[in-house]
């Protein structure tokens, strides 16, 4: 499965940077996040509960940040696992590019599920992945603007 989109957010590049980079910004952004631990600069650890149609997990995962091309670019990949639910796994390319007085924020995210997710079918999984991403994304620019105020 594959998503790609971009979405302008009202904030100077650096500080889309840095909130992208801050486990409190993110940890208020994703959908069904209960924990979001920093272990490095690079490596994150997330407890984040989700339900897609009839099926809810917890999952566990592991976020590795491949920060080279920063603050223009950087990608990211994980993987997670829900227990019977099936895991995940998947990585993000990501690109800030000033815009005025805000950013342009563009992302192509691959994602493979196995397990019972899988079982229900790419459609549903693939309504479910954008809408998780729009949430994230409806969410990161309201905190940025919060944060700009």
């Amino acid at each position: 499965m594959e998503l790609a989109d971009e979405i302008r957010i009202d904030a100077p590049k650096h500080q889309v940077y840095d909130a992208l980079n801050d486990p409190e910004v993110l940890k208020q952004c994703i959908p069904g996040c209960e924990e979001l631990i920093k272990h490095s600069d690079t490596e994150l650890e997330a407890k984040v509960v989700l339900k897609v149609g009839p099926v809810k997990a917890r999952f566990t995962g592991n976020v590795t940040l491949n920060t080279e091309g920063a603050p223009d670019a950087f990608s990211l990949t994980g993987q997670g696992n829900g227990g019977a639910a099936g895991h995940a796994k998947g990585g993000a390319d990501v690109e800030l590019i000033a815009d005025g007085d805000g950013t342009l924020l563009k992302y192509n995210a691959k994602a493979d599920v196995g397990g019972k997710l899988a079982q229900l079918g790419s459609r549903l999984i693939q309504s479910t992945a954008k809408k998780l991403a729009a949430k994230f994304f409806q969410s990161f620019a309201e905190v940025m603007a919060r944060e700009d105020a």
